[in-house]
């Protein structure tokens, strides 16, 4: 199908749950925005250019750029914050979108659809979930939102001390050779989901998934310690799961647009590459707050010379 296949057309209208009607130049004008400003905050969205006299636009298009600059025009964000704010929407959204499409192709898919009727059957299919989801996706982003604020609401600077995770698969790559693609995606997703359930049933907060790595924080040593080795005794249970490595650091952290910067996250990270197969690896500070807990035991590593932090002795770290 081709971009001006009247299939797409309907497709695309299904889930816009709109007509479109107005090229992007008119819905600037509705909306009393510049041209130019308009489309700023349509690449900052994460949308492509459209051709000045592509029809594409909705009601909803000229809703959103008004609600964009009226969130402007009254202080409630000022020229750098605005685009932020629409950037990292963009971004959580796309990622939700292109996973929640995935898994409409899979059940698709698994009712033996055939292609020509892929189209009717997606629109059918927006029909029934798209109202659904939106509610969902409202509710999820309150929950979310409430948590987060609570969070920050007392933090003087912008950053804060917290435990700091990394995790990553060993052998990945390697396995990723000698197996196929449906399959490696199915370890990925175990892998991303189950390690998602730990970390938020155990009071962190999952910061970001890269296929065969996951990086959480959470506010004590000990909480990031026992997310840790469950990490690792959860995915060793698991068939065909490579072992796990983790690496833990606490310190000053700096959150921005929902990632984690700074030298502790970079610690992590490179204690993550010197941790053996099935280990945990923690940095001094970490090893300092669980010396005398009952629940870990601590075993200090020869030196290592850290890239970028410098000579230190790392622990591993055990249940008691």
């Amino acid at each position: 199908m081709t971009i001006d296949d009247p299939r797409v057309d309907g497709l695309t209208e299904a889930f816009l749950r709109q007509q479109r009607r107005y090229t992007s130049h008119q819905v600037a004008e509705l909306a009393g925005v510049p041209f130019h400003r308009a489309r700023r905050f349509w690449r900052a969205l994460g949308f492509a250019n459209v051709a000045d006299d592509a029809i594409e636009f909705t009601d909803a298009d000229v809703e959103a750029l008004k609600t964009l600059m009226g969130l402007l025009a009254d202080g409630t964000y000022d020229d750098e914050h605005i685009m932020l704010m629409a950037r990292s929407l963009g971004r959580a959204s796309a990622r939700l979108a292109e996973s929640q499409a995935e898994l409409g192709a899979e059940s698709l898919d698994l009712a033996g659809v055939p292609l020509s009727q892929r189209s009717h059957a997606w629109q059918r299919r927006a029909d029934r979930v798209v109202p659904d989801l939106e509610r969902l996706l409202v509710y999820a982003w309150r929950r979310h939102l409430a948590a987060s604020a609570g969070r920050i609401v007392d933090q003087e600077t912008a950053s804060a001390r917290l435990a700091v995770g990394f995790a990553d698969l060993v052998g990945f790559t390697r396995l990723s050779r000698q197996i196929s693609e449906t399959e490696l995606a199915r370890l990925v997703e175990r892998f991303e989901s189950r390690s998602a359930d730990i970390v938020a049933s155990s009071g962190g907060r999952m910061i970001k998934t890269l296929g065969d790595s996951v990086l959480w924080v959470s506010d004590s040593a000990a909480r990031a310690a026992d997310i840790a080795l469950s990490l690792i005794g959860a995915h060793a249970r698991v068939k065909g799961m490579p072992q796990l490595r983790v690496g833990l650091a606490i310190g000053p952290v700096i959150g921005r647009m929902g990632d984690v910067f700074g030298t502790t996250v970079n610690l992590a990270s490179r204690l993550t590459s010197l941790a053996p197969a099935g280990g945990v690896l923690a940095d001094p500070a970490i090893a300092g707050e669980l010396e005398d807990h009952p629940r870990f035991g601590l075993r200090a590593e020869s030196l290592q010379v850290v890239r970028g932090v410098g000579e230190l002795v790392p622990y591993l770290v055990s249940r008691a």
